[in-house]
This record gives C-alpha cells, structure tokens and sequence, in this order.
C-alpha cells in the first residue's frame, strides 16, 4: 500500500469531485500503477483535513470509472487504464506528497476529464462555499441543499434595472461607496419591519447579505476570547465565522419552540457569555418559530445576564406574522437582520441591520472593515426593488412557487416524519431506522442529490442525535427537476439501506 498523499486541486466544483480528478490524473501519469492499494479512507481524510464521507464518495466516483476495485474488506485497488503503461510504473513504498497539477499535466486533465465525465470549459460551481447557487450544477446533479430564492423571472427585471442604474449614475459606480443614501435606510426600514415594529432610520446600516451584518455586529459589540451563545442546531456559519475570529461558541437546549430559559440561565451563570444568536421565525433547519410567551421569558433571562441579541430573520421574510420582534421588545440589546437572499435573490447580497442607535456608527465601521465596504450598484438595485415596490411582487411569486415545491415534496415524501411547511423552502426530515445522517447524506450524493445532514448545522458536538437531514426545495430550476431529486430520495428511503454500500 502507498502512501501517497495527494494534492487536492484548486479551483470549481465539488471537493469529493476534485479528488476524484486527482486520483485519476495520478493514476493515468503512472503516479499510481496498477494493483497500487489507495489509502483507507479514514487515514486520507486525516492525512487531506476533509471528511470520511468526501474520500468516500471519491473513491466511488472513481470506481464507477473503471479506474480502481473496492471489496469490503480488502480495501481499494488500482486498475490502471488502457493508456497507462502498467509494467513500468512503479510500486511507491516511500511516504510522498503528489505535487499540484499544473500545465505540464494538461494531458492528464483531459484524460481524467474523459474517464470522470467532468466538463471544464464551462466551470462548475464550488460546492464547499456556502449554500448560494452561482451556477446550474452538472446535468444529473441535484442541488438540494440550497434554500436561494428560486427564479420567478427575477433576472428580466434586473436586466432592465442595473443598465438604467449605471446610466444614470455612472460616477457613483465608479467611485468608493463613503456615504450610506437615506433612500437606502429607507429601504431597509420597509424590509425589516414586522409584527407592529417599524425600525428608526438611524438604526438601519445596509449590508452586504445577512452573514456580513451578522459577523459584523458579532465584531461590534464581542471582542477575541467572548463566548456567543448558540442553539445546538442553527445557521452553523456564523458559529464558524464566529471561532474563526476568535470568539467561542456555547450552546443552549432548545425546544420546539426554541431555546430554552432555564438553559439559558444555566449557561449564563457557567459560562458569562456576551451575545445570544437567535432565528426567532422558521428556524434554520427545525423550521421552529418562538412563541411570544417564549420570546418573553428569554428576554427575562436576557436582560438578566445583560447579553445582546443578533436576531436573524432572514427566513421571517417569508412568513410576516405579529409575533414581537426582539428588536421591539428589547431595542437598546438587539441588533435585527434582514437580507432579500430567500425572498427575492440571494445575488443581489442585499441586506440590512437595524441596530441600537448609539451602535450605528461602530456596526458600520466594522462592516466595512469585514467586507471592504457595501457595492454601490448592488446596494442601489436592492434598495430600488424594495422602496418600488418590486421586491415584494416578487416576494408574492417565490411564496407561490415554493407552496408549489411543497406539495410536490409532500406528495412524493407522504408518509414520511418530517417537518414541512407551505412558505418554507426546506423540509427537516426524520431518517426510518436503520439510516444515519451522515450515510445517508453519502448515499444521496451517490445518487446524485446534494442534501444537508444534522452535522452541518451543528455549532459543537452533539449531546442528542435526532437522525434527520435537511431537504431544501427552492435550487432546482423547475419543479420537474425538483421532483426528479425528490424520486431519487425516495427510492433511498424506501431501501433502507440495502441497496447502499461504502468502500471502508
């Protein structure tokens, strides 16, 4: 068995896809002869930093080119190829780290192009990065793990909208944005306001998406070494993003209603936290929604502890309801978070954060230290859709074709324990016995659908398994194709599991 360690290559598509080409240009380059054994999984996906289940859908990916041969048991063999001289190639027994490709291995490319099915004169979106969908995703891939608002025509109003935006200010968009329009504030003034609140116009800083205003207000008001509190299951980027500038993350217990007090009291007094992450409307990925009673006895607990409040409301673009927001209950703690990403379009990056007023100046700072500063042309078009009225015309249209991406998922899903509603665009889906998320995931993905397991949403290691994954249903671009995924999840569900296998 060798012990090479290979280079994974920059660049577009998926990671398990850009090993799999790895794999095959070293085999094909005569790097790795014929009968050479692959490392086990488990060693290459510590040796690479990356998970099992990415080494293993990798190594199926190439087994199902016919260039290597997995039995249980015996591990994963190489075949070698018709145009690699196998009696020459050498058996590696030295530990050796492959070296990047480059255009000295141009033929290999191609040639491991040819054996993986992958097309690279049109670039594959990067699946590692986030959940937005830059790109259509290969044919026979089905992305439903991104819960982007779906395409109701939004692309024929900018089309007419950003032209006429440049026409009309071509010095604005050439210069640095230094000043925040009121006509901007405004906007984000009528976007987040909800439940009988209106937002002061000089409390709102726009921004670029909601993980920026997040991250910002997290740098605002935390300092290096902070703890923030997080529930165990939630928007786990902004965990990330938070340990990735310093701060620890702890978590709350929650419920279907949300996290819950006495936890939160609990994890005060142990833990002397400085923040509170809180998606009080459709959850991400519970789809829970805290009651009003709830809101109030977390606010007890709140104030108690003096913590501040980030409320993400993202997903509350999609269902206005007159439950209290944080930010009118509690104003002088709460920084309240808005972005078009699931109602109008998530590549506009149009956001908005309404913030205590003696805050405003500090969040901006520190959203323009995060992010270089807001892009004129994007933040003008976003805030013309709103302040026009277009944005929630077009709020209308993906709220319909959402109910109708649910009642196609609940038709094909019937019968199955999940969590789902009409003017929600994922599904949270509990897994029959014998399936684990994380296999479960790795089977989807075999069959060719991209989902999120539990994992991905954790901020820590889990103190309980819930056995469920996340179906988002908004990425496809029509229900047809929508549908097709949802059959193929199906047929997964209904096998439960004998028809899937793993190379270990």
């Amino acid at each position: 068995m060798t012990n090479w360690i290979p280079e994974i290559p920059a660049g577009a598509g998926p990671l398990y896809m850009r090993l799999a080409e790895k794999i095959a240009r070293d085999i094909l380059s005569g790097a790795l002869a014929a009968k050479t054994k692959l490392p086990p999984q488990r060693d290459l996906a510590y040796d690479l930093g990356v998970t099992v289940g990415t080494v293993g859908r990798a190594y199926a990916l190439v087994r199902k080119r016919g260039l290597v041969s997995g039995e249980v048991g015996r591990g994963t063999y190489v075949l070698g190829s018709a145009e690699q001289d196998n009696s020459a190639a050498p058996e590696h027994t030295g530990k050796m780290r492959a070296q990047p490709a480059d255009s000295r291995f141009s033929g290999f490319d191609r040639e491991a192009d040819k054996w993986l099915n992958i097309e690279h004169p049109a670039p594959l979106p990067d699946y590692g990065f986030g959940s937005t969908r830059v790109a259509s995703p290969p044919e026979g891939i089905f992305r439903l793990d991104s819960t982007s608002a779906p395409d109701v025509g939004q692309g024929q109003i900018l089309e007419e909208l950003l032209p006429r935006i440049a026409a009309e200010m071509p010095n604005e968009i050439a210069s640095y944005t230094r000043t925040v329009p009121d006509r901007w504030c405004e906007a984000g003034q009528r976007w987040l306001s909800r439940g009988g609140w209106t937002p002061e116009a000089a409390s709102i800083v726009p921004t670029f998406g909601a993980q920026a205003a997040i991250m910002s207000a997290i740098s605002a008001v935390t300092a290096p070494g902070d703890r923030l509190v997080f529930e165990e299951l939630t928007y786990s980027s902004v965990a990330r993003g938070a340990r990735f500038s310093g701060r620890q993350s702890v978590q709350v217990t929650s419920d279907k209603e949300g996290p819950l007090p006495d936890s939160l009291d609990s994890v005060c007094k142990q833990t002397h936290p400085k923040a509170i992450f809180l998606m009080p409307t459709m959850h991400n990925p519970t789809l829970a929604t805290i009651s009003e009673a709830r809101r109030l006895d977390l606010l007890e607990v709140i104030r108690r502890h003096n913590l501040w409040i980030i409320e993400d409301e993202v997903y509350g673009a999609l269902r206005p309801n007159t439950l209290t927001p944080f930010a009118k209950l509690a104003p002088e703690r709460t920084f309240h978070v808005g972005s078009l990403s699931k109602a109008v379009a998530a590549g506009l990056r149009g956001g908005w954060i309404s913030c205590p007023p003696q805050q405003t100046q500090r969040l901006f700072t520190a959203h323009k230290m995060l992010t270089g500063g807001s892009s004129f042309l994007l933040s003008e078009a976003s805030s013309r859709l709103v302040n026009s009225g277009q944005a929630d015309r077009l709020r209308q249209a993906i709220l319909l074709e959402i109910r109708n991406r649910y009642e196609i998922a609940s038709d094909i899903l019937r019968g199955s324990d999940m969590v789902i509603a009409p003017d929600s665009p994922f599904i949270w889906l509990k897994l029959p016995e014998p399936w684990q998320p994380g296999t479960f995931k790795a089977a989807a993905a075999e069959a060719g659908v991209l989902i999120d397991d539990e994992d991905e949403f954790r901020t820590g290691r889990a103190s309980e398994l819930h056995y469920r994954v996340r179906i988002a249903t908004t990425n496809p671009k029509t229900c047809g194709e929508l549908a097709d995924g949802m059959q193929r999840l199906s047929r997964i569900l209904a096998d439960n599991g004998a028809c899937y296998d793993s190379v270990a």
